[in-house]
């Protein structure tokens, strides 16, 4: 079959929804920048912290860590680089493993991963900021 350079090779309805090939439109691509963004200003939030507690003693780094507004910034942080990290590595599971068994094994274990880096994160800084 030959395909004339105007015409297309979509379905006229992949046409009209606007989907690619693997019906997921361009959501991927927004939600990695977006949180990349996040990621940006709560890192450019988060750094003065992480250097001021740098050179502290342990009393004084679980006092400053301890106090709310920098406890949900470091919960918002992490929470905005797991996601992020998810989203990325689905994208490159997606891509490069072609067997699909493995494939669902490893998006599977993609998933779990982030859930638990991103529990154990939330879990510390609860227990700092609640003084545990």
């Amino acid at each position: 079959m030959r395909v004339s350079p105007g015409s297309s090779m979509r379905t006229p309805r992949r046409r009209v929804a606007g989907l690619g090939s693997a019906r997921s439109g361009t959501g991927h691509f927004w939600l990695q920048r977006v949180t990349a963004l996040a990621n940006l200003l709560l890192i450019l939030i988060a750094l003065p912290i992480i250097v001021y507690v740098a050179g502290q003693g342990h009393a004084q780094t679980i006092a400053v860590l301890g106090h709310p507004l920098v406890a949900i910034v470091l919960l918002l942080l992490l929470f905005s680089v797991c996601y992020h990290m998810r989203i990325g590595m689905q994208v490159v599971i997606e891509d490069y493993v072609p067997a699909e068994g493995a494939k669902v094994l490893a998006l599977i274990a993609n998933t779990f991963f982030t859930i638990a880096v991103g529990s154990a994160g939330a879990f510390a800084v609860l227990k700092i900021s609640f003084g545990g």
